[in-house]
């Protein structure tokens, strides 16, 4: 995906809070991406308030602020993108009403805390012909990227079998609502690391056809689970087994694909969500999302290895492809029913868990 030509007029983005999400991944990428201009954000905290006004960089202007969702959509008719980065128990009802004010609309994952409620949205959103995307930014891990290319080249013959983990150590929960044990927070490690992981895994192989789960709270005082794994059988043949923990005192590789001719193994992650943290932003011409040499996976067998270079990350390229969509009617870069069968997984996993049983999921 090319970069749109910053002499375009951009679309004015309406951003929907200013946590983790709001400030560290959507203000930053929106205000660096031509064609998008950072126009509000909405939090009712004045310290995010003063720093979401900076958020825009040293040409916008100034970012606007409003208090609530209801300032923002009093003058939908200024906007022409809503991105949604509230908690995940808002995602819904604001990304609706977005889309009853005519607005398309992105939404940080997971998109809803049901497939139900996650297909009413995308069903509303093709009636209206309005643009409705989840915000998988794991699809553009500089990994992923890497590994999606070997599949394509059939560097590993036919994959047969797909290891993927989110792994930290965290043995002190840090307690809000990420890890609240209210089911209408839509808490826990399975719907927030795993829903990258298990969309990561549809998209390289294709819908699931059952799905076993295993998933505990380990952590004294947590509330939600930190523990959890969950075992995909694709349609394809391939066999997906993804760890998410906070639990975990050393690390197992990111990814450890096996196929009929090589493996591909991987450890460290994505140094994207790092940089971002730390302040860092992309810059059209200039390096971004690179790892080192000596973070390079493997490929190969047994002692038959060689070291691949990983692909630069990419989150760049997300809002660069929501600027097309909007602008030329092409599909989103992820989809909301895309969302939806990723929600039928997790909904799968979290009745495995609880049932010790497989539940298999319909063609």
């Amino acid at each position: 995906m090319t970069r749109m030509d910053a002499t375009v007029t951009p679309l004015r983005v309406g951003l929907l809070g200013y946590g983790l999400a709001g400030s560290v991944f959507h203000a930053p990428l929106i205000a660096t991406t031509p064609g998008l201009a950072l126009d509000t954000v909405v939090t009712s905290d004045p310290e995010r308030q003063a720093q979401a006004r900076t958020a825009g960089g040293p040409d916008s202007g100034g970012v606007r602020v409003a208090a609530t969702a209801d300032e923002l959509f009093d003058r939908a008719d200024e906007l022409d993108l809503v991105v949604v980065a509230t908690p995940n128990r808002s995602h819904v009802a604001l990304a609706r009403r977005a889309l009853e004010a005519g607005l398309p609309v992105v939404v940080d994952k997971p998109l809803a805390a049901t497939a139900a409620e996650a297909g009413e949205l995308a069903a509303l959103a093709d009636e209206r012909r309005l643009l409705l995307s989840p915000f998988q930014n794991r699809r553009w891990d500089n990994d992923f990227r890497t590994l999606a290319a070997l599949l394509d080249e059939g560097a590993l013959g036919e994959p047969h079998r797909f290891e993927s983990r989110f792994e930290r150590w965290r043995p002190k929960p840090k307690g809000g609502w990420r890890e609240s044990g209210d089911p209408a927070e839509v808490g826990g490690l399975l719907y927030d690391l795993g829903s990258h992981l298990v969309d990561q895994a549809l998209t390289l192989f294709g819908p699931a056809v059952s799905v076993y789960a295993e998933s505990d709270v380990r952590r004294a005082g947590a509330e939600a689970d930190d523990d959890s794994f969950v075992a995909l059988r694709h349609a394809s043949g391939v066999r997906s087994h993804l760890w998410m923990s906070a639990t975990a005192a050393q690390l197992g590789p990111r990814f450890r694909v096996l196929g009929s001719a090589a493996a591909y193994v991987k450890y460290g992650l994505d140094p994207q969500e790092a940089a971002l943290r730390e302040g860092a932003r992309p810059a059209r011409g200039m390096p971004w999302g690179v790892e080192p040499e000596f973070a390079w996976g493997a490929l190969g067998a047994l002692d038959e290895t060689r070291t691949v270079p990983t692909r630069d990350g990419a989150y760049p390229a997300y809002y660069d492809a929501i600027a097309v969509a909007l602008r030329e009617g092409t599909p989103p870069p992820v989809t909301a029913w895309e969302a939806t069968a990723a929600l039928r997984v997790l909904e799968a996993a979290r009745t495995s868990a609880r049932t010790g049983s497989t539940v298999s999921l319909p063609d």
